[in-house]
């Protein structure tokens, strides 16, 4: 395998194949990978997808690996980029997602293995699409947590997914939110949570993406509203483009994973995605 991210081992590091990477002087990604390793063996490309240059990265990499001969290749990159941008909301807007699913097909690769996609659209518009599920990571925080929680859906969007996970589980409860969103701004308000009285009950949010976490702080207002008990959130792909500040004064822990990037804060336990196995 190659760990285009040095930081990033979801699969282990035996086998890892030896390269060299670095940009020119123009910003364009470059490498250089080793030449003793099985070219007729299966080879698969990890990487962390922050930016253009991190799918260009992985481009290049495929490009070369097939210039020495490899014949198939798999590509795990946990968090799939635009998976949000998964319709035009207004005139004037790109489908994005598929500008990255059409990138991606065109490198004809064996498998691409997504972590948690945001909806149902990112693995259709993917060719030979592998998902993993955000099952066991909900089994691992629980443990952690090392009490009974009702399940939070923040939205209509997380319902069909969080009552696998209270399948998965057992049938856990389940509580259902919703929220209202400006399509034009972005601005968020009319956070509901559809239960009387949550009776003191420590609760758990589960979703995909946390970027800003304007979603998770109005809806622990509303929770809390409902006379909720403690309050933690489990995010499988942790962006925390605000940092934690508002957070951590609703939550009494946030677990998220390694899928974007590694997490250092007092109030965070993040479990890396090689600790949660490949086959859920």
């Amino acid at each position: 395998m190659i760990n285009l991210d040095p930081d990033f081992t979801p699969l282990g590091e035996n086998n890892a194949i030896s390269y060299k990477s670095f940009l020119f002087a123009g910003g364009e990604p470059h490498i250089k990978i080793a030449d003793d390793f099985d070219k007729d063996a299966p080879v698969t490309i990890t990487q962390r997808i922050n930016s253009f240059h991190d799918l260009g990265l992985i481009c290049i990499t495929v490009d070369a690996l097939k210039r020495m001969g490899v014949k198939e290749i798999h590509l795990y990159i946990p968090y799939f980029p635009a998976a949000r941008q998964d319709r035009v909301m207004i005139p004037g807007e790109p489908l994005s997602v598929k500008v990255y699913a059409d990138i991606i097909n065109a490198l004809a690769l064996a498998s691409v293995t997504v972590f948690d996609p945001h909806s149902e659209v990112t693995p259709a518009l993917l060719n030979n699409c592998v998902t993993i599920s955000n099952h066991e990571f909900i089994r691992q925080v629980i443990a952690k947590i090392g009490s009974e929680v009702k399940l939070i859906s923040p939205d209509g969007g997380a319902l069909k997914k969080i009552y696998k996970v209270s399948e998965f589980l057992g049938g856990a409860e389940v509580v259902e939110c919703s929220k209202s969103r400006d399509v034009k701004t972005g601005k968020l308000s009319g956070f509901k949570v559809y239960a009387e009285d949550l009776s003191g009950a420590d609760c758990l949010i589960v979703d995909d993406i946390c970027d800003g976490g304007g979603t998770f702080n109005g809806l622990a207002e509303a929770l809390q509203a409902k006379n909720a008990g403690k309050l933690y959130l489990a995010i499988s792909h942790g962006i925390f483009s605000k940092g934690f500040d508002d957070l951590s004064k609703y939550f009494e822990q946030i677990f998220t994973t390694d899928s974007i990037k590694s997490v250092e804060h007092a109030g965070v336990t993040q479990i890396k995605l090689q600790d949660l196995g490949q086959n859920q």
